[in-house]
C-alpha cells in the first residue's frame, strides 16, 4: 500500500475538562491571531490564552449539556467508511484523521503517514464550503507538516471546496425532506419556515477575498430549490469573542423577525454533530424559539449516510487511479494560493 488519505477537520474536546478545553480554545484563537494587531508572537499567544480563559466556562457548560462532543468519533467513522469505499473501487488506501485544534492534530496524522512510509498522500478537509480559517488553514498546516517531515518526500495532493458535488447535495436535500416527512411538516405551508443556519466567519476574511459568504448563499439557494421551497431564511452562528464584525444576520436575529409558527432549521457547512449543532441550535436557539411560541425542529447532520463515503471517494479517486482531476470537474482552487483543486473554480481557469 503506497497511498494514503488524511481527512482534515476542526476537532472538539471529547470531554468537558477545563485544561483540555482551554488548550483547544487557545489553539483556535492563536490560529486567528491576524484578526488583531500584535507586536510579537508572544503577545499574540498571551491574548489567545486570555480569550480562551474567558470563553472556556461557557463552552465547558455546553459540553456538559451534550455529554462531550461526538465530532472526533464521527470523523473516525467517516475515515473507516471511506477506506472501505475505496477498497470496493479497487484502491488499497490507508485513511487517517488530522484535527486542527484537538488530538490527533494535523501534524500527528502526517507523522503517522510518514512512519507508515506512504509515498502518495491526499489531504481532504471535511468542510463542504471552503473557508479561510477552516479549509485553507487546515491544508496549509497539512502542507507545512509534510514539508517539515524528515527523510520523506511524498507525492502530495490537496482538495478544497466540494459543496457543489451532486451527491452531497442530494444527501443534504434528502435529510431535509426525510425529516419533514417523518415529523409531518409541510414545507409549502406558509406557517412553516425553512431556516438555514450557517457557521459564521469574521468579515475580515470576506473583505480580503474569501468567497465563503458567496458559497453559503449559493448553496442555500440550490438546496431550497431541491426541496421545493421558494422562500427561506438564512442566519449565521457567530462567535464574537473579539470586538470585530462577523457575518450577518445572526441566526438569533432572524428568529426574532420571523412570523412563522414552525421552524425547520438545517445546519449549513457542518458534516458532523458538534457543540454548534447540539448545544447552540438544539438547546439555545430552540429555547429562544419556544419562548416566542414557535415550534422548533432541526434537521440531523447526515454524517453517517452511507452515500457520504462515495462523495469523498469521488474527490480522491483521480489521484489514486491516475487520471486528470478535471475529468471530475476538479480545477485549480481560487481560495488557496497553489497546490489544490476544488469543485468551485470556473471552467475558464
Amino acid at each position: 500500500m503506497d497511498a494514503s488519505v488524511v481527512l482534515l477537520n476542526f476537532g472538539e474536546p471529547p470531554e468537558p475538562e477545563r485544561d483540555t478545553v482551554e488548550e483547544y480554545l487557545t489553539r483556535i484563537f492563536y490560529n486567528n491571531a491576524d484578526l488583531e494587531d500584535y507586536d510579537t508572537e508572544e503577545a499574540a499567544m498571551e491574548r489567545s490564552r486570555e480569550l480562551a480563559r474567558r470563553r472556556a466556562p461557557g463552552l465547558i457548560e455546553e459540553y456538559e449539556e451534550i455529554g462531550g462532543s461526538p465530532l472526533n468519533p464521527q470523523s473516525e467513522a467517516q475515515a473507516d467508511a471511506l477506506k472501505a469505499e475505496l477498497a470496493d473501487r479497487g484502491h488499497d488506501v490507508e485513511t487517517y484523521v488530522g484535527l486542527q485544534f484537538m488530538e490527533p492534530l494535523v501534524e500527528d496524522a502526517v507523522e503517522s503517514v510518514r512512519a507508515d512510509r506512504h509515498d502518495r498522500v491526499v489531504g481532504l478537509p471535511i468542510y463542504p464550503l471552503c473557508g479561510p480559517s477552516t479549509t485553507v488553514a487546515a491544508l496549509e498546516e497539512f502542507e507545512e507538516a509534510v514539508a517539515a517531515a524528515d527523510d520523506w518526500d511524498p507525492q502530495l495532493h490537496q482538495v478544497t471546496g466540494w459543496h457543489r458535488h451532486p451527491l452531497y447535495n442530494r444527501i443534504r436535500a434528502d435529510a431535509i425532506t426525510d425529516y419533514a416527512d417523518e415529523h409531518g411538516l409541510d414545507l409549502d405551508d406558509e406557517d412553516t419556515a425553512l431556516l438555514f443556519s450557517a457557521h459564521g466567519t469574521p468579515q475580515y476574511y470576506l473583505e480580503r477575498g474569501s468567497r465563503y459568504g458567496i458559497y453559503v448563499e449559493e448553496w442555500c439557494e440550490t438546496m431550497a430549490a431541491m426541496v421545493g421551497v421558494d422562500d427561506y431564511l438564512l442566519g449565521y452562528q457567530n462567535h464574537e469573542n473579539r470586538d470585530i464584525p462577523w457575518t450577518g444576520p445572526d441566526v438569533e436575529a432572524v428568529l426574532e423577525e420571523t412570523d412563522a409558527d414552525r421552524l425547520l432549521v438545517d445546519p449549513v457547512s457542518f458534516m458532523h454533530e458538534q457543540s454548534e449543532t447540539l448545544s447552540e441550535l438544539d438547546d439555545e436557539l430552540k429555547e429562544e424559539a419556544e419562548a416566542e411560541g414557535i415550534e422548533f425542529h432541526r434537521v440531523p447532520i447526515p454524517h453517517d449516510d452511507d452515500r457520504f463515503a462515495e462523495v469523498l471517494a469521488d474527490l480522491i479517486e483521480p489521484f489514486l487511479a491516475g487520471f486528470e482531476p478535471g475529468y471530475y470537474q476538479l480545477r485549480e482552487c481560487q481560495c488557496k494560493e497553489e497546490g489544490a483543486v476544488c469543485l468551485n473554480a470556473p471552467r475558464s481557469q
